[in-house]
């Protein structure tokens, strides 16, 4: 009794003390809503303390509070969210680029937890961990069930301090020790020449100096070439901070641009954004690069850059984030991740693609319809819309992926694949100079064949429903011998998947094994090889006149 009575105490405590903190901070801001917001506080705190008290099992207090968190903020959006005192370190990775721990990426994989990626000259790499290793324990703890975000916590902390690992690779378990340290991702993991005259810089992080470091790629380039033009890569960049991308924008455009204004509903939460510095080039010509995975401030970016005839975009529609979130502090070294503004680009459009504020009966959200979005004018009297993100200027269709990719990505046959290559071969050649010849395909085939790799086309998922569908409506007999005939096509067709495709998987497989060797950085060269945006751009910059002429609004 005495136990309960102590644990309801410090329930009383906790819960009184969140009200009270909240209840402050509402108080000072809500006016007329002071009494709905209190009175609610009140019934929350109440029915909290009883069902602790009179549950008929024993209640994790931390775990029933966090859901209930993650609900209520899961009903406004999904950028809004708490950030408790384990996640810290995550959260500070997302702003400034780095975080304590061993530097290696993790991933769950049939209810293990498996090292993905350990990063160049951190623990993880310097204890020699590798792609494929299964961390068993950490401190002692089994992470069987675990979570991969649980996990990621258990490897962060403090810099200097010692964790212990228990893995397994090839069946065999071993002990490690480690001793974490700051891990500081580069927010650019390649720049270089694509030609004589062609400076690339892939950009994958908007963290702090990620301005910097593009200013610093750009003018290394500079010294040591004749550049003419410069391509930007902001696919798969899901962003970061504002004034990084406000600070990017201005390395091409002129001081006193305005780059980006958020408008929130409290005064001080309207904001703008204008360029503060001189340009590095304000006349070389530009393309950037987007893709779906382009988010919020390479959004920002690649908006301001179109918006101002600066460059020319190509590849795919972006993300169509457009929302500004805000850290606050809460208690307990806790935080909130709120969305306090909507941003809008220098013509005045907004590019979120969802209203999270009207949500359908079922509690759904949908993208904003096409006919619902508004026409906006770059400078030069250009037709661009909001309300879904940026779309190019020049649209790069990308053919349908054959389900043999995907049943190869998510069975982690590529991966497992690299992962062999790699303990057979010391080196490879250089990055650019590395290809899947014929023997090396060969071999992979038999790889497949030896792990029973199959897979299910949704042609064969479609003939399986229509066979049951006429099954049972007494067809089947009819029809029965045009579905075997068109079962052993499509089983024939499938047969020849691997030649099919043979290209497409022989870049995924060169991407992979130079990952082993090169890490990010041949990662990156490797996928500018066939790269049908980069293409292109070098494309559009050999035909002046169709470059100026698609920023004049005349192509």
């Amino acid at each position: 009794m005495k136990k309960l009575f102590d644990k309801t105490r410090r329930l009383q405590t906790m819960v009184m003390a969140m009200v009270f903190a909240i209840a402050t901070l509402v108080l000072t801001s809500a006016g007329s809503r002071n009494f709905e917001i209190t009175r609610n506080l009140d019934i929350f705190s109440t029915l909290f303390r009883e069902l602790v008290v009179n549950y008929v099992d024993d209640i994790n207090v931390s775990e029933v509070m966090r859901k209930g968190i993650d609900e209520m903020l899961e009903s406004l959006d999904p950028y809004t969210v708490f950030i408790s005192e384990a996640e810290i370190e995550d959260a500070r990775f997302m702003t400034t680029g780095q975080y304590g721990g061993i530097g290696a990426r993790v991933s769950e994989r049939n209810n293990r937890m498996m090292i993905r990626e350990a990063y160049q000259d951190f623990p993880a790499y310097k204890a020699g961990l590798q792609p494929g290793d299964i961390i068993l324990e950490i401190n002692g703890q089994s992470l069987e069930g675990r979570s991969e975000d649980e996990v990621r916590t258990f490897l962060q902390g403090q810099p200097g301090t010692t964790i212990n690992l228990l893995f397994e690779r090839d069946g065999q378990q071993s002990n490690i020790s480690l001793e974490r340290e700051v891990i500081r991702i580069p927010n650019i993991p390649h720049f270089s020449m694509l030609d004589e005259n062609t400076a690339y810089v892939k950009l994958t992080g908007f963290t702090r100096r990620a301005s910097r470091e593009v200013r610093d790629a750009l003018v290394e380039l500079k010294e040591e070439n004749e550049v003419q033009h410069v391509i930007l890569d902001l696919r798969g960049n899901g962003g970061g901070l504002l004034h990084e991308a406000v600070n990017i924008a201005n390395l091409f455009l002129d001081k006193g641009k305005l780059i980006v204004n958020t408008k929130g509903r409290l005064e001080d939460r309207t904001s703008t954004h204008s360029t503060l510095n001189d340009p590095l080039d304000r006349e070389i010509p530009l393309v950037v690069l987007t893709d779906r995975a382009s988010a919020s401030a390479s959004e920002i970016v690649a908006g301001a850059i179109q918006d101002y005839d600066r460059g020319v975009v190509i590849g795919n529609r972006t993300f169509g984030k457009g929302l500004v979130q805000n850290v606050v502090p809460l208690s307990y070294n806790t935080q909130l991740k709120v969305t306090i503004a909507e941003y809008f680009i220098p013509s005045g459009r907004g590019i979120q693609a969802i209203n999270y504020a009207e949500r359908r009966p079922d509690g759904s959200v949908a993208q904003i319809p096409d006919s619902l979005k508004v026409a906006f004018e770059t400078l030069a009297g250009r037709k661009v819309y909001d309300g879904g993100g940026i779309d190019p200027d020049i649209v790069v269709d990308r053919p349908e992926r054959g389900a043999v990719i995907t049943a190869l990505q998510r069975q982690f046959m590529i991966f497992d694949f690299a992962n062999r290559y790699y303990k057979e071969h010391e080196s490879i050649e250089e990055p650019t100079s590395f290809h899947i010849t014929d023997a090396i395909y060969a071999d992979f085939k038999a790889f497949l064949a030896a792990n029973d790799f199959s897979y299910e086309t949704d042609s064969e998922r479609l003939l399986n429903r229509l066979k049951a569908a006429t099954e049972r409506e007494n067809y089947y007999d009819a029809v029965s011998a045009e579905i075997t005939r068109l079962s052993e096509i499509v089983e024939q067709e499938k047969t020849r998947d691997l030649l099919t495709f043979r290209a497409e998987i022989e870049q995924m497989l060169r991407e992979e094994i130079v990952s082993r060797y090169y890490y990010r950085k041949g990662r990156v060269i490797v996928s500018l090889d066939d790269d049908p945006d980069v293409e292109r751009a070098l494309q559009l910059f050999a035909d002046r006149q169709a470059y100026d002429g698609i920023l004049a609004g005349t192509n």
